[in-house]
């Protein structure tokens, strides 16, 4: 049974801030010496018969940089025109120290190896995908269990902590580990509590952000991830709070109701939604801001015009000697405000995405001035009238959002309209054209079908 979502949120206390009520969870690295619906009345469907389309001004594809949103103060900006000093880029190799905290009143039954294997190698291998190999998690557990000062209960854990509490957990927690372990050696800090200790609480796992960082080892703790999991632990947890670290937002939305819906932003697609989703693979808005696509994956889109795009789907892993770009691109991205992009990209039964509801041309809304769970990424519904998957998505109305072949779509925007259409699925990749206009049509009026040819 799915459990109640967690809210990735620090309380302030001794050097631990309290976010705004969005509920957003921080993010960011622990330095070592070394250093249902986006609206269904924006969107209309329609077949297309044949495969010629509607012609126009034929328009050439920008530089990317054209395209990258800039990032603003609000936490986890979706901008990525610059990137964040405070986080780690995840590239190349980063160590991660994984330890084991037990409590006086509960001696573990079983060794922390049962632990480790709840997200090793799962994890690591998730970013090996997601990244197309570009980046490297490397786990360093430590094969043993830290007793903390204190009982469980003693520690009031839960998702709205006491930072008083919390504060008190975290420096027993480092004075237990600190004369076993040198902290400096690591860019990662998990604390993976022992889950069948009476006073843990799941729904408190999440990323802590230490305003006044622990000095430990010669080193300085930024951000820990404190892990309160159920064995075996909720899919994709520890990535969805490990992209914390990377400066990457919750994508869900926490409803006032105690019974309502967290996944109407984004349903399925993207981790940072739902760890649960069946389209779990990061968009590609934010494998661009990780820098796992580059410029020559993404097509830029900022003047009206036609411009026709060969897709390859974003889970798909590169070819072995193709550089990046080649021979489709990944992500498609149309300027259609200041602060606002539609991105456009496939999403198969590949990578990541291997449980994957509904195959097609996805395409969201991202906002580089929205905070974190205040829904800066909106999925495009092009299915407004139906929903897939119903007993295992995560959001059926979204788990069939994306375009099919032969399927065309019109977004309203600031300036006009957005026409993406589907001419064909193949070999090389998904042919996609997308028009355009430049028009005083107001963003958020109804949109209006695409004629069939």
């Amino acid at each position: 049974m799915r459990r109640t979502r967690r809210a990735d949120r620090t309380d302030g206390t001794r050097g631990i801030p309290a976010l705004p009520p969005d509920g957003g969870g921080f993010g960011g690295p622990v330095f070592g010496p070394r250093s249902r619906r986006t609206g269904a009345v924006l969107t209309a469907l329609s077949a297309l018969i044949g495969t010629s389309l509607v012609t126009g001004p034929v328009a050439v594809a920008t530089g990317a940089d054209s395209c990258a949103l800039e990032r603003t103060a609000v936490h986890h900006s979706e901008g990525l025109d610059t990137w964040h000093p405070d986080y780690p880029r995840p590239e190349g190799t980063l160590d991660a120290l994984m330890v084991f905290l037990s409590f006086p009143e509960a001696p573990p039954t079983a060794g922390p190896g049962r632990l480790v294997a709840d997200y090793f190698p799962d994890t690591s291998a998730f970013f090996e995908r997601a990244s197309y190999g570009a980046f490297a998690l490397r786990p360093h557990p430590v094969d043993r269990w830290f007793e903390m000062a204190a009982d469980s209960r003693a520690y009031g854990i839960q998702r709205d902590w006491a930072p008083d509490l919390r504060t008190a957990y975290l420096d027993d927690a480092v004075a237990a580990v600190d004369p076993h372990v040198d902290f400096g050696e690591y860019d990662i800090v998990y604390l993976v509590a022992d889950p069948e200790a009476p006073g843990v609480n799941s729904d408190a796992t999440k990323v802590v952000n230490l305003d006044r960082p622990i000095t430990v080892d010669g080193t300085e703790l930024h951000r820990v991830v404190t892990v309160f999991e159920e064995s075996p632990p909720d899919r994709n947890v520890l990535a969805h709070e490990t992209l914390h670290l990377f400066d990457l937002p919750d994508l869900y939305h926490q409803p006032e109701e105690d019974d309502g819906d967290w996944d109407t932003h984004v349903g399925d697609w993207d981790l940072m939604g739902s760890q649960f989703g069946l389209a779990p693979d990061p968009f590609g808005w934010h494998k661009w801001k990780l820098g796992w696509l580059d410029g020559g994956d993404v097509a830029c889109r900022a003047e009206p015009g036609t411009t026709r795009h060969t897709l390859r789907a974003v889970g798909e892993p590169r070819r072995d000697g193709t550089p990046p770009g080649t021979p489709g691109t990944r992500l498609v991205v149309v300027r259609t405000g200041h602060g606002e992009v539609l991105a456009i990209e496939v999403r198969e039964r590949a990578g990541n995405d291997t449980t994957v509801c509904t195959e097609g041309v996805l395409l969201y809304r991202v906002r580089g001035d929205i905070a974190s769970a205040e829904g800066p990424v909106r999925v495009v519904d092009a299915h407004p009238d139906s929903a897939a998957c119903p007993r295992i998505s995560v959001y059926p109305p979204l788990a069939d959002a994306p375009l099919g072949s032969g399927e065309s779509i019109e977004v309203p925007t600031e300036a006009g309209t957005v026409r993406v259409s589907v001419v064909a699925r193949t070999a090389a990749g998904w042919q996609v054209e997308v028009v355009v206009r430049g028009t005083e049509r107001a963003p958020g009026a109804p949109g209006t079908p695409v004629s069939a040819l």
